[in-house]
């Protein structure tokens, strides 16, 4: 049960990273001069890329951390700080920037699947995540289960953006973003007080 819940609070935490209600505004823009059932073909063809990118750095995170000797005290509390500072950007954005991407072909890779998806935070995210299972569990079974059920979700809604939309309206996804944003800065507190109560601990 308990492993099940973890893998439930890591999947949630990325889910928010990942930000998908927020990303459906940018992929209606860049995908709108391409018929329909070609969109949905290079969304799910983006999020593998970007799912392969996530898992690659899940592993590569793990050996990069026990190199560095990083302790998991330090883990909790830089994603923490990383966490936090994503939820402030998502609670109060400071404006949007304008991006231009070239009309006469589809994209690919960027800005789809990097790094609309698997972008900086989320990245560093399952860094954090790897080191910290890792001296925990000795496995990383537990982050790729996690990875996989923000990964299904996020796909899911971004398959159905054009619909999502429609149905919710520009503010509906802004007022989504908003909430997603205060819920990310809970998950940020939270596992910085767990950081600093080991470090408190150990030293």
């Amino acid at each position: 049960m308990d492993t099940l819940l973890q893998i439930l609070s890591m999947a949630f935490a990325l889910f928010l990273l990942m930000d998908p209600l927020g990303n459906v505004p940018i992929y209606i823009a860049v995908l709108k001069d391409i018929p329909v059932k070609r969109q949905k073909k290079i969304i799910f063809r983006e999020m593998i890329i970007a799912l392969v990118t996530i898992i690659l750095f899940a592993y590569v995170g793990e050996s990069l951390l026990n190199f560095l000797h990083v302790q998991l005290p330090t883990i909790l509390i830089s994603g923490g700080i990383i966490l936090f500072l994503i939820a402030l950007k998502m609670i109060f954005p400071i404006g949007q920037e304008e991006h231009e991407y070239p009309k006469e072909k589809e994209p690919f890779i960027v800005p789809l699947a990097i790094p609309l998806v698997a972008g900086p935070a989320v990245l560093a995210a399952v860094m954090l995540y790897s080191g910290q299972i890792s001296r925990e569990f000795g496995s990383s079974w537990r982050l790729v289960g996690a990875i996989f059920i923000a990964w299904i979700t996020s796909t899911l809604i971004l398959l159905a953006s054009t619909k999502l939309k429609k149905i919710m309206g520009q503010k509906g996804l802004i007022a989504c973003e908003r909430l997603m944003g205060l819920l990310l800065t809970l998950i940020a507190v939270q596992m910085f007080l767990e950081g600093l109560g080991l470090f408190l601990k150990i030293h």
